[in-house]
């Protein structure tokens, strides 16, 4: 007996298919191991059982009839096979050899070959059905993406993040953000149900989220441990990939139509030649052979014996083909009547509130089709790995297991400020234990993407300054009120100014407004930037851009702001007009503008203070005359540019007492400079001077000078008349010696002698008392050659 587990290797697939097999595959799959276990049994008893015995018949050849059993048919088949027609027994004469020999030889000439072969036709047509039901789960171009589909979808529905997502999104959903604000973290519910349709799968999914809700301690709530939100993190990389992979494609959904279209041809050959043949199997069979030379009979009347149970066992079998056959019709109209190739998660979307579901194609969408047929409750579980709002809160709760709020103490730090900062860079999101930091005054955020500032934000009582820096940053409405008034200082960095927030500039509490980026190339000569009318008490404006001109919202904060910063990285600034507007600026810096003369736009500041030119193209300063109608200057930066000399009229700057020409082409200074009786700092570093005029020795206030640099052979005496000097920079000149009147720069702390000529330091430094070994920057050989005294001194503390 050939047993049925000989078989199993054609139908063989792994359990974890199964959900990709609707009820009419299951169905198939029974019907077929049915038709096989005919086909088995008939194959048993055709291999041992079958045979059939042959009668001579005693008429005579020429009166043979066509159907010469008919005489010995029973009485029971009388009105079918013609009237009853009562024979005696006659001898035959016959040996058993040779009934042996006559059976054998009908079998194989007179038997039909359906009621021979019946039963392998029955396990070959079963196979064939086998194979065709499981091909695609063999072939390689299929095979490799459904097990790489089961293998994710079965993982993706056993994750803790899976349930934990679903009740958090759908909680956060359900309650509002109200709710979510009292507690800075999203709440935790199960997922209500979307209608009456959906009671069966609502019920799986608050059996599958009712462990999440045994929670003692209300951190582990939002916290998975750090195994499973790694793993989890894993899948939604996977899940990606695999999308791009199979909506390129669809070779499965091409595959299935196609296997089951043969099914469907296979079912109607079956079907129709069996019908035809059925009736060959028959109780008695005629038998002629010529054999009369070997047994005096040439007719014989045969009976298969197992003719009767055959015929049932086919209409049996073609009972199940005809099951078979609507189960594969059926799959046809299910292929064509709807867009399998197309998946939408509408449904989904609107149970849990994840409405950045995607919808998926092709090869994607026919397998997400077929686990629907087996349970919706996988594809939905599957489309929380789809979800960006479900990414980025697993990326949020792995953020805040990593980044606790010890460890963010640990990281805070005063600024230049004096205010405690936290500065965080390149992170992937915003950890929400930040929040927890009351004490914060200062937060830097560096290279983060979409930021989504949380009503926890408002727990930050302390928070005075903000700087994003390359990363683009959501406040809710909430948020917005809160720091309206609270925050004085922003700070904003981005590829282009179209990008910063426009909650930026709305906050009217608001002192300082730090904004970097570009405007695009076709904008760039208008520079419109926002209105600035809603910050009533900005003070500082900074803006590092490309803009051809300063930017008309300006005026908008002129009656109140008292710093203007203008970095152009080089960009040509052409229009300065706005800037008379500004009545009330203290300080102004045009760094980079592509300036090359000081624009006439600046003289109209009668209030300014302090100016900063630096890293433009000026050559000629002659308009420095009119620098005497701003009589509060008192610091003018003109550093970084190619001035080549300083005009006479610099002696009309009395009140002057910062002046930066370092970086520039002078090679002489005017006498006329002595005459600026309120200097106190003078930078002529990093120049082509040869010589410094002795007029400089008029300079009782100055208190820095620096000279470096430059190519100096000496000092006139009457430099050092100057006595408050406490810093004079010599460093790299070309000289030779020092005077000893260096001796009367008794607040002297500062002197830098390094890369001169110098043979020997006068003895003299000593009477500088505020001079110490660590203010003396020179070579070890010359600073070793002073007087022990002398070194004595300047190292004694």
């Amino acid at each position: 007996m050939i047993p049925v587990a000989e078989f199993k290797q054609f139908g063989e697939q792994q359990p974890a298919f199964k959900v990709l097999k609707p009820w009419w595959d299951v169905l198939a799959e029974y019907l077929t191991v049915a038709m096989l276990m005919i086909g088995v049994f008939g194959c048993t008893l055709q291999v041992t059982q079958d045979k059939i015995i042959c009668l001579p018949s005693h008429e005579l050849r020429e009166n043979l009839s066509e159907a010469p059993c008919q005489q010995l048919l029973p009485r029971g088949v009388s009105e079918q096979m013609g009237g009853l027609r009562e024979v005696s027994g006659l001898k035959n004469n016959l040996d058993l050899q040779q009934y042996s020999f006559i059976n054998q030889l009908c079998y194989e000439t007179a038997l039909h070959w359906y009621a021979k072969y019946f039963p392998y036709l029955v396990v070959i047509h079963t196979l064939i059905f086998m194979v065709c039901t499981s091909f695609w789960f063999k072939f390689p171009g299929t095979s490799s993406k459904i097990e790489h589909f089961i293998s994710i979808l079965g993982k993706c529905f056993d994750s803790p993040w899976t349930t934990r997502a679903l009740s958090e999104v759908s909680g956060e959903n359900h309650k509002g953000p109200t709710a979510a604000a009292a507690t800075g973290r999203p709440a935790v519910t199960v997922a209500a149900t979307a209608g009456p349709g959906k009671a069966g799968e609502g019920e799986k999914e608050k059996v599958l989220a009712e462990p999440e809700k045994v929670v003692t301690e209300p951190p582990a709530v939002t916290l998975l441990d750090k195994k499973e939100g790694e793993q989890a993190k894993a899948l939604f990389e996977k899940v990606k990939k695999f999308r791009v992979h199979v909506e390129e494609g669809d070779i499965l959904y091409t595959m299935y139509i196609r296997q089951t279209v043969l099914k469907v041809c296979k079912f109607l050959a079956i079907l129709v030649y069996n019908l035809i043949y059925v009736e060959k199997i028959s109780f008695l069979v005629a038998c002629r052979v010529e054999t009369s030379e070997v047994t005096g009979y040439a007719s014989f009347c045969c009976n298969h014996t197992k003719a009767h149970l055959f015929s049932k066992l086919a209409f049996c079998y073609i009972s199940f083909v005809c099951v078979y056959g609507i189960t594969c019709l059926y799959t046809l109209y299910w292929l064509f009547h709807r867009p399998l190739k197309e998946y939408s998660f509408r449904s989904v979307r609107e149970e849990t509130g994840m409405g950045d579901i995607p919808d998926v194609k092709n090869d994607f969408a026919f397998m997400l089709h077929l686990i629907d047929q087996y349970d919706s409750l996988y594809s939905k579980r599957f489309a929380v790995f789809l979800s960006e709002v479900s990414e980025s809160r697993l990326k949020q709760l792995n953020l805040n297991h990593e980044w606790t709020a010890e460890k963010l103490r640990q990281k805070l730090q005063r600024n230049t400020r004096g205010q405690l900062e936290l500065a965080l860079c390149m992170l992937p999101g915003l950890p929400d234990t930040v929040f927890e930091l009351s004490e914060l005054e200062a937060l830097r955020l560096e290279a983060i993407g979409d930021i989504t500032f949380p009503p926890g934000l408002s727990q930050l009582v302390n928070l005075q300054e903000l700087s994003l820096l390359h990363s683009p940053a959501r406040l809710p409405f909430s948020s917005q009120i809160f720091l309206r008034d609270r925050l004085k200082v922003i700070r904003v960095k981005c590829e282009e100014l179209r990008e910063v927030p426009l909650w930026v500039f709305g906050l009217r509490g608001l002192d300082e407004l730090h904004l970097e980026g570009l405007f695009p190339p076709e904008l760039a000569r208008a520079a419109t930037l926002e209105s600035l009318r809603e910050l009533k008490q900005l003070k500082v404006l900074s803006l590092r851009s490309n803009a051809g001109k300063v930017p008309a919202s300006v005026t908008d904060v002129a009656g109140h702001l008292q710093r203007l910063s203008l970095h152009n990285d080089g960009a040509r600034l052409l229009a300065l007009n706005s800037l008379k507007k500004l009545a009330v600026l203290r300080e102004l810096e045009l760094v980079a503008c592509g300036l090359e003369r000081i624009p006439h736009a600046i003289f109209s500041l009668g209030a300014l203070q302090e100016l900063d030119l630096k890293d433009n193209h000026l050559r000629s300063i002659e308009e420095i005359l009119s620098f005497q109608h701003c009589r509060k200057l008192v610091t003018l930066r003109l550093w970084h540019n190619q001035i080549a000399y300083v005009p006479e009229h610099v002696r009309k700057l009395r009140g002057l007492e910062q002046l930066y020409l370092s970086h520039n082409k002078l090679e002489t200074l005017p006498t006329q400079l002595g005459m600026c009786s309120s200097l106190r700092l003078l930078d002529v570093s990093n120049n082509g001077l040869r010589s410094v005029p002795a007029e400089l020795g008029l300079l009782q206030n100055l208190q820095h000078l620096a000279l470096s640099y430059n190519t100096l052979e000496f000092l006139p005496d009457e430099l050092f008349f100057c006595r408050k000097l406490r810093t004079l920079l010599l460093g790299y000149n070309h000289l030779s010696q020092l005077s000893p009147q260096v001796g009367a720069l008794r607040a002297l702390s500062r002197l830098e002698l390094q890369g001169n000529r110098l043979e020997a330091l006068p003895e003299e430094l000593g009477n500088c008392g505020g001079l110490k070994k660590a203010g003396l920057l020179v070579e070890d050989a010359l600073y070793e050659g002073l007087p022990a005294e002398v070194r004595d001194k300047m190292e004694a503390e």
